[in-house]
């Protein structure tokens, strides 16, 4: 049902004539690229050919400012798998807000979000403490209002997939750990 070409079409429909970007699939790592001499337009290569890599990387363009648009990978510095419980930590909290911002590109789009520590050979943290952090987040950018750009790609994924639109908070189903029931 998800295929990576629709949201190639898509965000190309969306984004290309205003801010000279398309969505590249790419092979084994993600990068934002900004235009320059070899190309005329921005990059945001995604890995693998995954849907939700492209929503993720399409996620922090979404987040980055006009002027963090024209730095590669928007200007940060990205400690690799392997990270130490303290760098994890200091990774989650910076990704709450792209991974908000995903996890409502998926709901536009019927897509399954599943939120991503990206830290499979290093030190764990607890994911629910993380996912909770990010539905809260979720929540309040549905309250406050999503930027411009996020809304455009919430309504464009919403009309091709049949969802609903605009997002509302009851569209987000999550419960905590301490709420579900467990079958023994």
């Amino acid at each position: 049902m998800h295929q990576v070409d629709e949201l190639i079409a898509i965000f190309e429909r969306t984004f290309f004539k205003r801010y000279r970007t398309r969505l590249v699939l790419g092979t084994d790592e993600p990068i934002y690229l900004p235009a320059n001499d070899e190309c005329s337009y921005h990059r945001i290569v995604f890995a693998h050919g995954f849907y939700a890599s492209a929503l993720h990387e399409i996620a922090h363009w979404l987040v980055a400012g006009e002027q963090r648009r024209l730095l590669e990978d928007y200007g940060y510095w990205y400690c690799p798998d392997g990270r130490s419980k303290e760098q994890q930590h200091e990774f989650e909290s910076v990704e709450v807000h792209p991974q908000a911002i995903e996890w409502a590109l998926c709901l536009s789009a019927g897509f399954d979000f599943n939120v991503s520590a990206d830290n499979l050979g290093g030190e764990q943290t607890c994911r629910f403490s993380f996912q909770q952090r990010v539905h809260q987040k979720l929540q309040s950018l549905i309250a406050a209002g999503f930027n411009e750009r996020t809304q455009l790609l919430m309504r464009a994924l919403a009309e091709h997939y049949q969802q609903p639109y605009p997002l509302e908070a009851h569209h987000v189903t999550w419960r905590p750990p301490e709420e579900l029931d467990y079958a023994v």
